[in-house]
């Protein structure tokens, strides 16, 4: 089951160093940041120019793709280009399907990306039954087509990263393994063992994919094998396919600050549909939030792990009205710092109160609780919404829901017969609490820490109480000051969507009212459970951060179908610039819209096109009506 040093206490897991140029990764290096061009390959101006930006903006490592003969080629005069400016940053070609274009390109660039999926195995969505025999000769087939690219990379000190997309698994891996991280494992395992008999280690490892809960359990159980095998490759971290704005940003934070919190991970990529140089203070951002997680205070070993980190299944927690059991997890805000609460101030959790029609309007992103402490509301609330008083206060109103202490839960006998909130952390949690609550079917925990190592400590607690047999809710609750807007979207999705990624916490509250607005702070939280797929509550795009092979402009595209699809609650739409990786990345989308040439679009129903060489100018109101025919489309309220 190991897959880090430690669930408790923060290292860094000790990689071997690979140099890719005059820049080492792995090893005792920092954490690298990198990023991918936009420009067509053989625009070299372009490439050029966009590459610069990325390197001035902290990129340390700069991606661009080679899909073909010609381009790795071109890849010189960039490079020269590059040289020529006083600019020596390492360069790595992207590859997909053409090995002579990576023979080519590892003569001349740093370091070259292969993908195992698409580089000389088969993606056509097919079926095949495999005998263990007619297996290996695949295999077989493979290490002669892989064998010429690894000696070359050996013979010019050309670094290579073996790097496994969930979506383009290959047809062979999907019969044998399914859509799985074993299958995403197993196929750069396969890659790695050619590469180690031919005594080549200049290697570093990904395990991408747009869903969060897949890329960090493939990860770790990368890490799993490799220790298995005596192998400690530097590793690459990145959700491919994250998306724009908030949500790529969330997204991007919950899957690369599950595995950076375990101390995995060398290099880092935010992939953005924005431009590239944005990714970077994105990513710069997202390793801030862990300088200080070495000096963290101790948190106690854990001798039973309960839970298996290579696949999701969700704490069973007792049913406490619409908290814990089956229920999704819930939103909990906190007003209690304010200095008056109105029926406006509710706006900024989903109720939009009428005065003509005397009703709320609830939204889909409608806080569940909010917590005011010794506030009187003179007015009526909304009837979904749960008001939390501070236990003296609920005792006179008797309305509403108390807010304990662990010290009054444990000494008063007054309590609520539906719901008990009791505010808590780690070294609160004694055995007398413990023994208490055993029996008590109305408690809810929230819970805190002030530890810098946040997941750790969060983390033992749900293990003691899994440990003990105790299935009481628990609101995972983190407090800021004094960091940015971004900084608390980057810090709260790592902290919280951690542990929400290995099913624990029934909700979670955010504190940050010095940091940002109730409006987003209330966004911010189902865009956390959102990213963690705990509970939808709105419309999920999959698109990718645009390359070289991009066939329209993916910012302008996303925001087109945005506009028109964000009313739409629960359905995944990707939006794919090409066809070399459009079809496999976004098989989780329930709608696929994908560049297949110039001016050209396909659009898929999952795995399938439904039709072919659309004009680009009619292309989303084809989705549109696609959406429409399968019954997912509702009309904007």
């Amino acid at each position: 089951m190991k897959y880090c040093n430690s669930l408790t206490s923060y290292s860094r897991f000790k990689t071997r160093e690979v140099m890719v140029g005059e820049v080492g990764f792995g090893g005792n290096n920092p954490i690298r940041v990198q990023s991918m061009t936009t420009a067509n390959t053989m625009d070299t101006l372009a490439t050029v120019e966009e590459s610069i930006r990325m390197i001035e903006a902290g990129c340390e490592l700069v991606r661009i793709t080679a899909p073909s003969k010609k381009e790795a080629q071109n890849l010189q005069v960039i490079k020269d280009e590059l040289l020529k400016r006083g600019y020596t940053t390492p360069i790595v070609a992207d590859i997909h399907f053409t090995p002579n274009a990576a023979e080519i390109a590892a003569r001349i660039v740093e370091k070259v990306r292969i993908n195992p999926g698409n580089y000389a195995d088969k993606k056509k969505f097919e079926e095949i039954e495999y005998t263990d025999k007619s297996y290996q000769e695949e295999l077989k087939r493979i290490k002669e087509k892989f064998i010429p690219l690894v000696r070359i990379c050996k013979e010019h000190k050309t670094a290579m990263r073996i790097g496994t997309n969930h979506g383009s698994l290959s047809d062979r891996i999907l019969s044998r393994y399914g859509d799985t991280p074993k299958g995403m494992v197993e196929s750069a395992m396969e890659f790695l063992r050619i590469c180690r008999d031919e005594d080549y280690h200049e290697i570093i490892l990904s395990m991408k994919a747009s869903n969060t809960r897949v890329m960090v359990q493939a990860y770790r159980l990368l890490v799993h094998e490799m220790i298995k095998e005596d192998m400690n490759y530097p590793l690459h971290l990145g959700v491919t396919e994250a998306g724009e704005g908030e949500d790529g940003r969330i997204k991007s934070a919950v899957g690369i600050g599950a595995l950076l919190a375990d101390g995995l991970g060398d290099t880092v990529r935010v992939s953005l549909t924005e431009a590239p140089e944005f990714e970077m203070p994105v990513a710069q951002k997202l390793l801030t939030h862990f300088d200080d997680y070495e000096s963290h205070n101790l948190v106690q070993k854990i001798d039973k792990y309960p839970l298996n980190p290579f696949e999701y299944k969700k704490r069973e927690t007792n049913s406490v009205f619409n908290i814990g059991g089956k229920s999704v997890p819930i939103i909990k805000a906190d007003f209690s710092h304010k200095k008056k609460i109105s029926p406006a101030s509710f706006f900024a959790l989903g109720y939009n109160y009428s005065v003509p029609l005397d009703k709320w309007h609830i939204s889909d992103m409608a806080a569940d609780y909010v917590y005011v402490g010794d506030h009187n509301l003179d007015f009526e609330v909304p009837g979904t919404l749960g008001i939390i008083y501070n236990y003296d206060k609920w005792k006179n109103l008797k309305k509403g829901y108390p807010c304990y202490t662990v010290n009054e839960y444990l000494e008063v006998k007054e309590k609520s017969e539906k719901i008990n909130f009791v505010q808590i952390n780690y070294s609160a949690l004694s055995d007398d609490l413990i023994n208490i609550i055993r029996t008590d079917n109305t408690v809810v925990l929230l819970l805190e820490t002030n530890n810098n190592n946040a997941v750790a400590e969060l983390r033992r607690f749900f293990i003691k109480l899994i440990n003990n047999n105790l299935k009481t809710p628990v609101i995972i609750g983190r407090r800021y000051k004094n960091i940015s807007d971004e900084q608390l979207q980057i810090s709260s999705s790592s902290d919280c969507g951690s542990l929400l990624l290995d099913g624990l916490g029934d909700g979670i509250f955010l504190y940050a009212p010095e940091c940002s607005s109730d409006q987003k702070v209330n966004s911010l939280g189902f865009g956390i459970l959102q990213a963690t797929r705990t509970r939808i509550s709105k419309t999920e795009y999959i698109s990718c951060p645009s390359c070289g092979r991009t066939l329209f402009d993916l910012q302008e595209t996303t925001a087109k179908i945005r506009k028109v699809t964000d009313h739409l609650k629960g359905v995944k739409i990707g939006i794919m610039g090409c066809i070399v990786n459009g079809p496999g990345e976004m098989a989780d989308a329930d709608y696929g819209y994908v560049g297949t040439r110039p001016g050209k679009i396909t659009l898929y129903k999952e795995k399938n096109i439904v039709r072919k060489n659309i004009e680009e100018d009619e292309a989303v109101d084809a989705l549109i009506d696609l959406i429409k025919e399968h019954g997912d489309w509702v009309e904007k309220k």
